[in-house]
């Protein structure tokens, strides 16, 4: 999230619009980055939930590098490197259209005896524990049969069959296909595609945004300090006709990670700051598996009192009815006219540490949210009328009358949104294979919109190229001018303004919090100013000589203060946290080395990926990147921990 201007009012003059944008919770897939799960592929369409390739080994024992590994995976860069039976298979020619961008993979439509392919050669990094292939398949037919496959696609990595499509799986739109390919790491394979039409009536296999993801391991780093451990949310709700309010249930499964018996979880219910106790427009009720005691922390915080107390190593299952009224306001939380934005409105899990447990208060100047990666599967009934944009990845079916079910998933996210409304949507693909979408309010041009699906599709490849690959599937911008508080992140979902600075910061936080997470209250500036400084690399800016503008308001003013301090001296904290906390990082860029601060911190991202990151940790790898001794640096610009 970036500082509304009147709140950056009495900013110095360091506060310049490129620092402006600072970060909600941010959320995830693989312990190194990984695709977001997705649906089973419908009809008769058999997929592999583990394909093992012939003959396949053990992948090699090395330390895997995320990439998404399928190049030109949207058709938008021509035909290279694929390989195509025919000139007209990668096509943008009127008949069909693409999923994303204007490019797509027309296989067959002939109408008589006919096959095309399309093949590329890829190599899944050795020693990633997860590999994910995707793409999009959209199926049309002139085949009147309901029970005889006459046409026929087909999928194959290597020599494996993963799938095969025929005239039966035809749909009206494209439908996301998903396979684990994790038994080919270290490999180099053949990913090709196969259409084949028998003599008469076409049968057209459109594909489009075709990507393999791979990551490390599946799970964050083991954490002993950190509980409850591992959550896994499931959601239902049924939203209504406007989707400012939301009904149903929500229950959340995790493991106590400690060595100390834990009795007792906390839920945030970080939006009944937005409200009043008497008033909550966040409620829960009916809880199982455990007892609900008093709200604390102004309602943001409900203790919950296990069945049982739980050992280390042991789960539980909690269960409540959950309701979510949506306050007026351009908000984080809050609709804007027809437009609902629905930011930290699921509860979710406190964390307990070392430190006990974390019940900070929520703050409107900044972040609260200290949270551990989790999976969501949230299913959202709504009015046929109103996109939901989501974190994760969403398939779509029908519901009753007039009204759809949107199924989201998302793996190793820290957060869940979503925002409901009648969006006018674009969509992209960037050139690593990431899809995007941008979903803007009335009132944004069509111009406009297209810069922000511009800036988006460049701004996560280039993170995504310094930090590790982009791991949450897809990602959704949701645009709207009115934002008081600039732009807010959340795993896969943004919210912003018609800005390329404030988009390619609010899409940096994807992994300055989403990925390598922090105590956002506690520590602010491990997620502020690492993606203000990404933003700057991304934006090709130096930093150069913005050290020398610091001035210090007070002894007592750190880069590394809390929020509880940057509450107290508001007017600061942009200037501070943003500024000051990125041109320390330009400063340690210069004195290490391009090459020293480039690696310490991709490794740094893959050695916290899904895990918590920490001052003194940050310092201890800096240290270990470089000869000089950095106790002078740290000293000179106050960063304590």
């Amino acid at each position: 999230m970036r500082p509304t201007p009147r709140k950056a009012l009495a900013a110095s003059a360091l506060t310049l619009a490129a620092l402006a944008a600072v970060s909600l919770p941010a959320t995830p897939v693989a312990a190194a980055p990984a695709a977001a799960p997705a649906a089973p592929p419908s009809g008769k369409a058999a997929s592999a939930s583990s394909v093992t390739p012939p003959d396949a080994g053990p992948a090699a024992a090395a330390a895997c590098t995320p990439a998404q590994v399928v190049v030109n995976g949207g058709f938008e860069s021509g035909a290279s490197p694929w390989t195509q039976s025919s000139t007209s298979v990668i096509t943008s020619r009127t008949g069909q259209t693409a999923h994303g961008g204007a490019a797509f993979a027309w296989l067959d439509g002939v109408g008589s005896t006919h096959t095309d392919s399309l093949s590329q050669s890829v190599t899944i990094p050795s020693g990633c524990a997860a590999a994910t292939l995707t793409f999009w398949l959209h199926v049309d037919t002139a085949e009147t049969t309901s029970s005889t496959a006459y046409d026929k696609l087909t999928a194959k990595i290597g020599t494996t069959t993963l799938a095969t499509y025929s005239n039966l799986d035809k749909n009206t739109g494209y439908v996301r296909k998903s396979f684990d390919v994790s038994a080919f790491a270290g490999q180099t394979v053949s990913l090709a595609f196969t259409g084949a039409e028998d003599s008469s009536l076409q049968s057209s296999f459109v594909l489009d945004d075709i990507a393999l993801d791979t990551s490390g391991d599946t799970v964050p780093p083991a954490d002993s300090a950190r509980t409850p451990a591992a959550p896994s949310y499931t959601v239902n709700l049924t939203g209504n006709t406007a989707g400012t309010v939301w009904t149903g249930h929500e229950s959340a499964t995790f493991t106590n990670a400690s060595s100390t018996p834990l009795s007792e979880v906390y839920l945030r219910l970080w939006d009944n700051y937005h409200g009043t106790c008497s008033a909550m427009p966040i409620t829960v009720g009916n809880v199982t598996g455990g007892t609900a005691g008093a709200l604390s922390v102004a309602c943001t915080a409900l203790q919950i009192t296990l069945a049982a107390p739980l050992a280390q190593g042991q789960s539980a299952t909690i269960g409540f009815d959950l309701g979510i009224t949506v306050p007026s306001g351009a908000d984080r939380f809050g609709h804007d006219g027809a437009f609902a934005f629905i930011g930290n409105a699921l509860p979710v899990l406190a964390v307990k540490d070392g430190a006990g447990w974390h019940l900070d208060p929520y703050t409107n100047n900044g972040e609260s949210f200290y949270s551990l990666a989790a999976d969501f599967k949230v299913v959202l009934d709504h009015p046929t009328s109103l996109l939901v944009p989501a974190t994760g990845t969403s398939v779509d079916a029908a519901g009753s009358s007039g009204r759809t079910v949107t199924t989201a998933t998302a793996s190793k996210v820290r957060d869940f949104a979503w925002a409901a409304g009648p969006f006018s949507k674009i969509s992209g693909t960037s050139a690593a294979g990431t899809a995007v979408n941008v979903y803007s309010v009335s009132g944004i041009s069509s111009a406009d919109a297209q810069s922000m699906l511009t800036t988006a599709r460049t701004a996560v490849d280039a993170h995504a190229a310094r930090f590790g690959a982009y791991p949450y599937g897809e990602l959704d911008a949701v645009i709207d001018n009115n934002y008081w508080f600039g732009g807010m992140e959340y795993p896969g979902f943004v919210l912003d303004l018609v800005s390329t600075t404030a988009l390619t910061h609010e899409i940096g936080h994807q992994w300055w919090y989403g990925i390598v997470g922090d105590d956002e209250y506690n520590s602010p500036w491990l997620d502020e100013a690492f993606t203000d400084y990404s933003t700057d690399l991304a934006q090709g800016k130096t930093g150069s000589g913005c050290w020398s503008s610091v001035s210090w308001a007070s002894s007592a003013e750190k880069i590394t203060d809390s929020m509880a301090y940057w509450d107290a001296h508001s007017s600061r904290y942009s200037t501070v946290v943003y500024g000051y906390g990125k041109c320390a990082l330009h400063d340690l860029r210069r004195l290490i080395g391009d090459t020293a601060m480039a690696k310490l911190l991709k490794d740094y991202a893959t050695s916290h990926w899904y895990g918590v990151s920490t001052t003194a940790e940050f310092k201890a790898a800096a240290q270990a990147a470089t000869t000089t001794d950095l106790t002078s640096f740290w000293t000179t610009h106050r960063i304590d921990g």
